[in-house]
Formats: C-alpha cells, structure tokens, sequence
C-alpha cells in the first residue's frame, strides 16, 4: 500500500506541475548586429495553488549560443520568477526566439511531463560592420555635370522650387518667406545631386567561396566581453565580404550617395540606387539573409548587368574569386566610363585556391584601387589607408596588412 500511494502521488503531483503555468520572453529589440549582445527577460508564473517541486525550462532557439535554458528548484504556490539571458551574436540570419520546452514531474523524478511553447517572435541579426573614413569617393558626374530633374524628399543643395505643404513634409523644409507671403504653408522642393550611383556588386558565387575553422564566443567563455580580442567576423569568404558590404553601404549613404546592391546567391538580389536610412536598412537586410551558394560566376554576373549601370557610376567589386576573367571584367567597365574599385579576398589565405596575388598585380597594373584582404586582415585599418592614383585621382592600395 505504501508504494502505491507513492506511485499515485508522485503521478499526480507530476501531472499537475505544470497546471496553469504561464512563460513570457520578452526582449527589447529584433534587430541588432554581429559582435552585440541580446537581452532577453524570461517571465514563469505559477498560477495554480500548488507549487512546483522543480522545472526545467529547455530554450529550443537555433539562435547559436543561445544561453536561455535554466532549472528552477520549488516554485511556490501563485508566485513569478524571472531570470535575464545573455548572448553574444555570433552569425547573421533571422531566427525564431523559440520555441521553449517546460519539463516538470515529481520529486523522486518517476513521472515527468512536457509542454512545447512555439515560437512568436524573431530575431534579425545584420551582419558585423566596421568603421570607414578614408575609403575612394569619386564624384562621378554625370555628362555635363547638370542637376538632374528629378524631385527627391531628401535635402539636397539643389532647390528646384515651392510648393504647398502636404500632410507628412518636414518643418525643416518650409519656406518661411513664401510662407508669409501667401498666408499659407509652403514648402522647399529639391533635386537629386549631379551625382552617380554607387553599385556594390558581391560575388556569391559558391565554387569560389572558402572557410577556416574557428571557436565560437560560447566555447572560450567571452560571450559577454564587449571588448574581447576574438574576431566577431567568421573566417571565411563570405562572411568577410558581406561585412565589407555593409561596412562600405553604410559609409556612402552617410555620405548621401545613392548606392545599389546586386548579388547572385540562391536568388538574385537586385536593389535599384537610393539614398537615406530606409535604403540602408534594405540592404543590411539583404546581406543578413543572402548566402553564397550561387550558381553564377562573377564575371557572367559583371557581364551581364555592367553594360545596364549608367555611365559615371561607381562599382565596388568584392569578390574572393581567382580567375583571370575578373582582371577583364574590370578593363571592360573602365571602358564603359564606369569607376570601377575592387575589393579582392586572398583566397589562399582562407584555406582556399592560390592565384589571388597574380589577379592583384593584373587589376593593380591597371590603375584601378584594389584592396587585397587576408584573412585576420584588419579591415578598418586597411580599407581606411592608401593613396592616390594619378588615373583616376582615387586611393590606390598596393599593399596588404596581415
């Protein structure tokens, strides 16, 4: 008799353990970068009038190094508990926070039970991004140097008039002279800069794409160190080049140029020129997303879509590709009155092909800037040195910082 009872009990206090309990993750952003931290707030109520001997909580998020599984001990009767998680980003991409798995049962641990709580919410990771200053610029005016026609609701210098205010127009932008005049709000239009774009063209292609070995945040205890000397960038290809994408995205649309995105991965991602924020954000989200498995060779790409750029733009080129067709590819867009800047990943450096040096003594004879990146490269040191090239007045790099 007394063992039944302590298999009747112990089967019931199990099956009630997790009655009427209630969890709640809570964080304050979805979005957020590489290298960052996320905070998330983990919330257990017990609204039941029986307290629970002990709970697992399971965190079943992909997010890698995700830090919020915990056990609590005796969790009494109507009571909340809370605990914070911490985790260092470690790799771009978009994942679910969750799903959570609650695992309760008895205190001699016979009976145990389970309740899966799907995911709600996610998490966008962008993709690590240094700091750049000194990276080439060129104007590339447009045929004439002539303000382009076109209404922008951006500030530029160029005013091409008044109109009257529309629900949604900045006060900034009123003009209070005409404003006065007419008794009524008006406001200043503009037009885009005699400017060109700036294409930034990533080479996803997957046969050229190499990778090394490394230790995560989690494995050597650092996940937490702001400051820690580990590389938040993976070493491999593809993550050095979309952190160089996103590095140089966000320093030409501080600048107020209109850059564009093209890219063939799994699918080909085309993001027409724009100036402002909101194009920044679209392109961080592109390269968050995007993965190097393409089918397309880079030259293919550049043949392809380089003769529809328009003359004048700049083309930034980054690629870890070997092949002697790159060196081509960049006569052909200087021939196209395009201003071409390469950015060249040493392949052998990643555990990849040899033959990057020779491509960087072909592009570099040229004229062109080319920036060579070795793996454990300190991309804000190189990509904001250099000098100037008397061709095409740009910075030119020569040489490489390992």
């Amino acid at each position: 008799y007394l063992w039944l009872f302590l298999l009747a009990s112990s089967w019931f206090s199990a099956r009630i353990s997790l009655h009427r309990l209630r969890i709640e993750r809570k964080a304050r952003l979805h979005r957020a970068h590489v290298g960052q931290v996320f905070s998330e707030h983990f919330y257990i109520h017990n609204e039941s009038r029986f307290p629970i001997l002990w709970l697992e909580l399971r965190d079943c998020s992909k997010l890698p190094g995700s830090r919020g599984s915990r056990v609590f001990t005796r969790i009494k009767a109507r009571e909340s508990q809370f605990f914070l998680s911490r985790t260092r980003l470690q790799k771009r991409g978009q994942f679910m926070v969750g799903p959570t798995q609650l695992v309760a049962g008895d205190v001699f641990g016979l009976f145990q039970i389970k309740k899966n709580i799907p995911a709600e919410d996610s998490l966008l990771v962008y993709p690590y991004m240094v700091e750049i200053s000194n990276f080439p610029d060129p104007p590339g005016l447009l045929p004439g140097g002539e303000a382009i026609r076109q209404k922008t609701p951006q500030t530029t210098t160029n005013a091409a008039g008044v109109r009257e205010y529309t629900p949604g127009d900045a006060m900034n932008r009123i003009h209070w002279v005409s404003t006065a005049r007419r008794n009524k709000l008006i406001v200043k239009e503009f037009e885009l800069d005699p400017r060109s774009d700036v294409w930034i063209f990533c080479d996803l292609y997957l046969r050229v794409q190499a990778a090394l070995e490394s230790a995560s945040f989690s494995d050597i205890g650092s996940f937490l160190t702001e400051d820690s000397t580990l590389s938040p960038i993976h070493p491999s290809t593809e993550e050095y080049m979309i952190t160089i994408a996103a590095s140089l995205a966000r320093l030409y649309v501080k600048k107020g140029r209109s850059v564009g995105f093209l890219g063939q991965g799994d699918v080909l991602h085309h993001l027409a020129p724009d100036r402002g924020f909101r194009q920044m954000e679209k392109i961080l989200e592109i390269l968050a997303l995007c993965s190097a498995v393409g089918h397309i060779s880079f030259p293919t790409l550049l043949a392809t879509y380089g003769h529809y750029l328009p003359r004048g733009s700049v083309i930034v080129l980054i690629t870890p590709s070997t092949q002697p067709e790159i060196a081509i590819n960049v006569d052909l867009l200087i021939r196209m009155s395009l201003y071409p800047i390469v950015v060249l990943l040493n392949n052998e450096s990643f555990g990849g092909n040899t033959g990057s040096e020779d491509l960087f003594k072909s592009i570099h004879a040229m004229g062109v800037p080319v920036y060579q990146i070795y793996n454990g490269t300190d991309l804000e040191e190189l990509l904001n040195s250099g000098w100037f090239s008397q061709k095409f007045n740009l910075p030119l790099i020569s040489r490489a910082l390992v």
